[in-house]
């Protein structure tokens, strides 16, 4: 008997893209619909036919684009026959409804298509809980949705009632589960909060930017780590945290997180608050824009309104335009750097070019929060000599028959607050010349 084999593999899903745009949206170089796509793709499905847009001063109340463009999306649900319609716009669950009925399709929102793709990126329990609160949250104000098959129906003797019923029953659960998950999430962010506090030792470096990016190329390019770095949005959403080794020997530690975007559901802004922080609260923001980009310049705008609204945006920050491998006119990448405060480096995390301008900065910064100190290690303290070669920078070295080894070290601040605490009575420590710049980040971004 012949066994002819079934493929068990779950069919990818076919999209139809459709939007509205308004006049206070931000602009797509590449075209509307361009980030949609590329959600569409990170989500695990494909886009069938060209798109729909529709231009508007404001939203229809109750279908979010006009009739006419409404019945436009209909005829191309017929002649591609997708799967599912995707709207690139916040909908309101009457007209996430109203928009199914007339197409006899499910309909999924922005919102719901990040939330989705969040979901199947988280890795840590925390992300695993943020997303389902934000999920949980979304879908809160959308259960009539889900029960219409419950709607009393007029007449109909038995109908009347289990509808109402069901809905307010998982209201209830709903609501029970949102609050269970704040309680479990706002535990995790005290010990995420003593575990950055342990950090406060060390020069930190946090790594920012639109999704996609290049961060965690550029952070296993600099640490030697090997976290997943792939060419799609949201590859990354837990913070990591490794150790750089510069040149002169001192240690820095990076963190990335998740990455950006344009129109972000303001209520995952909310549930990953916590991860935000984390990376957040650090000496320097390190802001990396994909240069190659052909809407540079409107991603580096959402990542400073994202920094803004978490109290972030007057951080020291680095910028990094990474890609620079890829950019195909030089001056285009120039006008990027124009006018911008601060430092600008010009890098590929995957060639390793300008990586050595970018240590150069980050060792100046750490030079300027660094005090420049006169110590004498007695011979018979090899563990705290041993300490100091890992944090500071030696500028002179001889040695002692009687008082043991004289040096001249730059050293960071805080980790001379720590050497101090650590060290014997035995070790002399003279400051010759304290930092320039102070430590910022001894308290988290409100």
């Amino acid at each position: 008997m012949t066994r002819i084999p079934l493929d068990t593999k779950r069919p990818t899903e076919r999209a139809l893209l459709c939007g509205v745009v308004f006049p206070d949206q931000p602009v797509e170089t590449a075209g509307p619909l361009t980030e949609a796509r590329g959600l569409v793709a990170a989500a695990g499905s494909e886009v069938v036919g060209e798109g729909l847009v529709q231009r508007r001063e404001r939203p229809d109340p109750s279908t979010m684009m006009g009739k006419g463009k409404v019945q436009e999306v209909k005829q191309a649900i017929e002649q591609h026959r997708p799967d599912l319609v995707v709207v690139d716009n916040d909908l309101t669950p009457a007209q996430g409804r109203n928009l199914e009925k007339a197409w006899g399709l499910r309909a999924v929102d922005r919102s719901e298509l990040i939330l989705d793709i969040f979901a199947r990126r988280a890795q840590s329990r925390q992300a695993r809980l943020q997303v389902e609160l934000a999920q949980t949250e979304y879908l809160m104000p959308r259960l009539r949705r889900m029960w219409t098959h419950l709607e009393r129906m007029e007449g109909a003797i038995g109908t009347r009632g289990p509808g109402e019923t069901q809905l307010e029953t998982d209201r209830r659960l709903i609501k029970r589960r949102i609050q269970d998950l704040r309680e479990e999430l706002v535990e995790i962010e005290r010990r995420k909060r003593r575990e950055v506090q342990t950090r406060t030792e060390a020069f930190t470096l946090g790594l920012v930017g639109y999704t996609n990016a290049g961060k965690s190329t550029l952070l296993n390019r600099l640490t030697g780590s090997d976290v997943l770095a792939a060419d799609m949005l949201f590859a990354t959403l837990d913070t990591r945290t490794r150790r750089w080794k510069l040149g002169d020997g001192r240690e820095v530690l990076v963190s990335d997180t998740v990455g950006f975007l344009q129109r972000l559901p303001h209520h995952l802004v909310a549930s990953f608050h916590a991860t935000l922080e984390e990376a957040l609260t650090v000496d320097i923001l390190l802001h990396v824009v994909d240069a190659s980009h052909p809407d540079a310049a409107g991603q580096m705008a959402a990542v400073e309104k994202v920094l803004a609204n978490v109290g972030a945006e007057h951080r020291t920050q680095i910028l990094a335009l990474n890609k620079i491998d890829r950019v195909e006119d030089p001056i285009r990448a120039q006008l990027l750097a124009k006018d911008r405060a601060g430092d600008v480096v010009f890098v590929s995390a995957v060639t390793g070019v300008g990586l050595d301008q970018l240590e150069a900065c980050v060792a100046r910064h750490l030079d300027e929060r660094s005090a420049i100190v006169r110590i004498t290690v007695p011979f018979s303290e090899g563990a705290s000599l041993a300490a100091l070669k890992r944090t500071a920078v030696f500028l002179d070295e001889r040695h002692d028959a009687e008082l043991g080894t004289l040096l001249k070290v730059r050293i960071a601040d805080r980790e001379l607050g720590a050497f101090r605490r650590s060290a014997p009575p035995s070790v002399a420590i003279d400051v010759l010349e304290p930092a320039a710049v102070r430590f910022s980040s001894a308290e988290p971004p409100s």
